[in-house]
């Protein structure tokens, strides 16, 4: 018998019925997906300046972001960024001066002024959508924003720039800001704070002068080229060019009225469109708010607008981890999440299908209320969830799982990986052309460690692959190709290195692959080079910044599990790192894990600039890990 049986199962168990408890009628699981106070700040923002009232949301959002300031008067996006956050704090003023909750004498606000000034003011600030915003409400110029013309929306994609070769997200976002961009759009009423007394002095203008040109030089060149073969006048490609861009974000709407399910791209969509002369009272305005107001959730008693739903990744990445802990196919809390998860695969052909020669749409997305943007890992995720059965396996559940695997398998990329959401988005010239921080993350789609592992895991332990399919053979060659010298791989979507290793690993090991071989090896030395004195693991936000391995120097119940993870799938007998660790994890799930630690964010979304903490991955991964512990080890 092993001795650590009785704490996981006893932890597993606590786990599970902590998650049946919380099950939607639906079948779905319903968490928080929380950032930072980006998204409260801009809702409270457009709904003072729409004149909408809400005073109520308005409150909460408010108390919400005075919660998180920082001793120091600024903001953060994660537990230890010791020097503060500029476009985060920028942000959280600006929205409590409008929101009238706080007096601008108030010593939060003169705190939060203070760090401001000593950044450098607005001018500073390195987000993109912070500076749109600043913007549009007449807190600075737009012409630092015109770089790229909005005609770049009618270039063909046979060309060495076009503006379909950026990534979905990129593309989602720049559309609105072009226009934006291009009509110098301004909004702004009686009631909007003045912050001019943030504008410091430009620290060097003729320097920043001297990069911008440096650096967009070759590229404006090159849009400019490509606009010059158009054959239209000049002013009748202008109006082509913005009939474009307000055509793409209208078709790309979703049934909630946000644009492609994000917040943040349905705020920029709005000002775009009172730009255009969109009446305020518009029904495409109305229900965009609307739908920014049906993102609110509650977490830890307060009220916060996500950027997304995250309901069909939690509800799948949970119905598998009960299933990994025994709970039947044929349980109705597994077949409640089956029916759901069925009747969220997209049957609508989106921007995915664009480079494919005979796209089939199957993919799952994020979200509840997303129909047209499928993603590598939700769609895995959701094919690990749909396990068929004797009883249930009917015509309806065979063809929803080919057609999963079907689309899995076609949006594999030319390398050998696989992305997260289209197919060949993955030009390195494109990396330098959005003029902000984490624009090489924002600008392409490009394969990654955690997308290529996790395909390869459920292509291995799901759909019977192996090292020796050709669509597997070259996902592990590109895995190995891009390990890291210390033996790690970066993983793009969650923190960071521990996060791509862990996939990694248990993708090559469910596909077979050697367990002796170099690749292997290497990772094993360093998750367990990395191991906290306490047993457990923690990798700090800063990694995605600096992309290097950066420790927290204390433990999380996700990095914790997917360390742990990826070791149980190499080990044939636990390993000591293996013994300490599985206790860690099971005591961090039975005495209720709490702090700062088990809020910190583990999601990626922009380097610096957006980070998440999922509420359901501290009963997730634990979960999942603890059953594959006990399955392999058992008792």
């Amino acid at each position: 018998m092993n001795r650590n049986t009785g704490t996981v199962e006893a932890a597993m168990n606590r786990l599970a019925e902590g998650l049946l408890e919380r099950q939607s009628p639906d079948g779905s699981w319903r968490f928080c997906f929380e950032s930072g106070i980006l998204t409260d700040a801009y809702m409270i923002i457009i709904l003072r300046l729409l004149k909408l009232g809400d005073e109520r949301l308005i409150r909460r959002l408010a108390s919400r972001i005075l919660d998180k300031q920082r001793p120091g008067g600024s903001w953060t996006w994660y537990h230890d960024d010791d020097e503060g956050h500029l476009s985060a704090t920028v942000e959280a003023y600006y929205a409590l001066l409008y929101s009238g909750t706080v007096d601008q004498t108030d010593e939060a606000l003169q705190k939060a002024k203070r760090f401001i000034i000593a950044k450098g003011g607005l001018h500073n600030v390195s987000g993109l959508l912070t500076k749109v915003i600043l913007a549009v409400t007449g807190q600075v110029p737009w012409p630092r924003f015109r770089q790229i013309p909005i005609e770049m929306m009618l270039l063909p994609s046979s060309l060495p720039i076009s503006f379909h070769d950026l990534s979905s997200y990129a593309r989602v976002h720049l559309a609105p800001v072009l226009i934006l961009a291009d009509l110098k759009f301004v909004i702004r009423t009686e009631a909007t704070p003045d912050l001019s007394e943030l504008l410091t002095a430009d620290p060097d203008p003729a320097l920043r002068k001297h990069e911008q040109e440096s650096r967009w030089f070759p590229f404006a060149e090159q849009i400019k080229a490509g606009i010059q073969k158009l054959a239209l006048l000049p002013e009748e490609l202008h109006q082509q060019a913005l009939r474009r861009a307000e055509s793409y974000m209208l078709d790309r709407i979703e049934p909630n009225g946000t644009l492609y399910s994000y917040a943040s791209s349905t705020f920029l969509m709005i000002y775009a469109l009172l730009a255009l002369r969109y009446d305020a009272n518009h029904p495409v305005i109305r229900n965009a708010l609307q739908g920014l107001k049906s993102l609110a959730g509650e977490t830890d008693g307060q009220q916060h607008i996500q950027n997304s739903s995250s309901t069909v990744w939690d509800t799948a990445l949970i119905s598998h981890a009960l299933q990994a802990a025994g709970y039947s196919a044929e349980h109705p809390a597994i077949a409640r999440a089956d029916a759901y998860l069925l009747s969220r695969q997209h049957t609508k052909l989106g921007d995915w299908s664009l480079g494919l020669d005979h796209p089939l749409p199957g993919g799952w997305g994020f979200s509840d209320v997303n129909t047209i943007i499928p993603d590598v890992d939700d769609t895995t995720a959701a094919l690990r969830a749909l396990r068929a059965t004797p009883a249930r396996f009917g015509p309806q559940f065979r063809e929803a799982r080919d057609r999963g695997l079907h689309w899995v398998l076609s949006m594999q990329n030319r390398d050998g990986g696989w992305p997260a959401f289209e197919k060949g988005k993955d030009s390195a010239l494109l990396t330098r052309l959005l003029p902000v921080d984490g624009a090489e993350a924002a600008a392409i789609d490009p394969s990654s460690a955690d997308l290529t592992g996790r395909t390869l895991e459920y292509l291995g332990s799901e759909a019977g692959f192996d090292i020796a399919h050709p669509f597997v053979r070259r996902g592990a060659d590109w895995l190995i190709r891009h390990q890291k010298p210390d033996g790690s791989w970066y993983g793009r979507w969650g923190i960071c290195y521990i996060y791509g290793t862990w996939a990694a690993i248990t993708g090559l090991m469910a596909v077979r692959a050697p367990k002796q071989h170099v690749t292997v090896l290497k990772a094993v030395q360093w998750l367990d080079s990395i191991q906290n004195p306490d047993g457990g693991w923690g990798e700090s936000c800063r990694s995605d910044q600096v992309k290097a391995y950066v420790p927290l120097h204390a433990s999380t119940p996700s990095q914790t599990a997917w360390a742990l993870d990826a070791l149980v799938a190499v080990h044939q007998v636990p390993a000591d790192s293996i013994q300490k660790g599985i206790l860690t994890l099971s005591e961090m799930v039975l005495h209720d894990n709490a702090g700062w630690t088990a809020e910190y964010p583990t999601g990626a979304g922009l380097p610096g600039n957006f980070y998440t903490r999922y509420h359901s991955y501290n009963f997730i991964w634990p979960l999942l890990t603890l059953a594959n512990y006990k399955k392999k080890y058992g008792g």
